[in-house]
């Protein structure tokens, strides 16, 4: 059984393969090629089994329940490490234009609110 890896895919492969079937994954950019008219389900299907067939093709391991988890568990980190980022950037950018400076990174942002709550009792 051969599945485009994409949102789902991984739990649909652990259940086929509980249900006693072999499943390979196949990344979508690699079943993409075999698309000869405008996408819809039917022609996906065809896509797929055809990219399947190839003695080539190149699978994407199944991923286990702990091993997504380890990976949505990265994913939120870094997504907030990068939001974190951008508001510090901003707070510093918009400090800037009112003359209220200070070097990249938290502990210099977290400084100059100190200095902004001692002055104007907010932040």
């Amino acid at each position: 059984m051969a599945l485009k890896a994409c949102g789902g895919a991984h739990h649909w492969a652990r259940e086929r393969t509980r249900l006693g079937h072999e499943v390979r994954l196949i990344p979508p950019a690699y079943v993409k090629p075999f698309v000869k008219r405008q996408k819809n389900r039917a022609v996906d299907a065809e896509a797929i089994c055809e990219a399947a067939q190839r003695p080539i093709m190149r699978f994407v391991a199944v991923k286990s329940e702990e091993q997504q988890a380890s990976a949505l568990v990265f994913r939120a980190r870094d997504l907030l490490v990068r939001q974190r980022t951008q508001l510090i950037a901003a707070v510093r950018g918009n400090l800037s234009e009112y003359g209220w400076v200070a070097p990249k990174g938290p502990t210099y942002v977290s400084m100059l609110c100190d200095l902004l709550d001692d002055e104007l009792g907010a932040c």
